[in-house]
C-alpha cells in the first residue's frame, strides 16, 4: 500500500529531471509548485503527474481515481477512498482500473514514502527513498470524469502497488505491499502505448531493494494538531525499543 508520500522538490529539478518542455514552470498551478514533505491520500490532494498523453508537461491530478462511468459527484466522492492505490496483480480485472491501465497511464513523481513497521503490537513509521536521494516515479494511472451536473471536468490518479522486496517487507511486516516504483528505463515503457498485458506485468516488479534506503522517523507524522509539511518529518527517529 501507498498512502503517504513525500515530493519536496523543485518545478526546476523535475523539469531537469524529466526533461519537460521548457516553459512549463508557468503553466503549472503555485500549490503544485510548493515543496511536499508530506502527503497524504485521505486528504485527496491535487499533486504533479506526467501522463502518457502529453509527456513532456507535468500536471495537477487529483489522488483517488474516480472511474468514468461513475455516475454522480456523491459516488465518485466515495470510491475515490478505495482508488488511491490499484494491485498490479489485479489490475486488469477491477472494473475502477481496468480500462485506465491499457489505455491512461502516467508517472507519479516523488522523492520518498512513509509507512509502518509492527514490533510487539507497536507501530513505528519509517521514511523511505532511493540511496541516491534522487526523485523516482511511481507507476501510476488515471482517469477523466465529467460531472454532468456541472460540467467540471475531475482528472485523477492512481498509484499501482506490488509485492514487497526484502527492504519493504521488513518494514512494511503485516501487508507486505509497497508502490511500484519504475527504473528510468520503465518510466519510458510505462508511458509508451500499445503495451501488452506481460510487458505492463514485467515494470510493475519490485523494485531491487539494494537501490532503497529507510530509516524510522518521529510520530509526528501522526499528529493531527501539528504541520506535517515540514522537512523535520523525514528525520531520522531512534526508539530505544526498537532493534532491527
Amino acid at each position: 500500500m501507498c498512502f503517504f508520500y513525500a515530493l519536496s522538490q523543485s518545478a526546476q529539478v523535475l523539469k531537469n529531471r524529466y526533461g519537460l518542455k521548457l516553459d512549463f514552470d508557468f503553466e503549472l498551478e503555485p500549490e503544485l509548485k510548493e515543496a511536499k514533505y508530506y502527503v497524504a491520500g485521505f486528504d485527496f490532494p491535487k499533486m504533479p503527474v506526467i501522463t502518457d498523453q502529453h509527456p513532456d508537461r507535468l500536471q495537477g491530478f487529483t489522488w483517488g481515481l474516480v472511474p468514468s462511468w461513475v455516475r454522480s459527484e456523491s459516488q465518485a466522492r466515495e470510491i475515490r477512498a478505495y482508488t488511491l492505490n490499484a494491485r498490479s496483480d489485479t489490475v486488469f480485472d477491477k472494473p475502477s482500473f481496468r480500462n485506465a491501465i491499457w489505455q491512461r497511464r502516467c508517472l507519479v513523481p516523488a522523492d520518498g514514502f512513509y509507512e509502518w513497521r509492527e514490533v510487539d503490537g507497536k507501530k513505528y513509521p519509517y521514511y523511505i527513498y532511493l540511496k541516491s536521494k534522487e526523485v523516482f516515479s511511481f507507476a501510476g494511472i488515471w482517469e477523466e470524469w465529467i460531472d454532468h451536473s456541472t460540467g467540471e471536468v475531475w482528472r485523477t490518479f492512481s498509484i499501482l502497488t506490488t509485492e514487497a522486496n526484502a527492504l519493504m517487507a521488513q518494514i512494511h511486516n503485516t501487508k507486505k505491499r509497497m508502490p511500484v516504483i519504475l527504473s528510468r528505463e520503465g518510466e519510458t515503457e510505462w508511458l509508451r502505448t500499445g503495451l501488452s498485458r506481460e510487458e505492463i506485468i514485467a515494470l510493475t516488479k519490485p523494485l531491487d531493494d539494494t537501490l532503497m534506503s529507510a530509516h524510522p522517523i518521529s510520530r509526528l507524522i501522526t499528529s493531527r494538531s501539528s504541520n506535517r509539511n515540514v522537512a523535520v518529518i523525514q528525520e531520522v527517529y531512534n526508539y530505544p525499543d526498537l532493534v532491527d
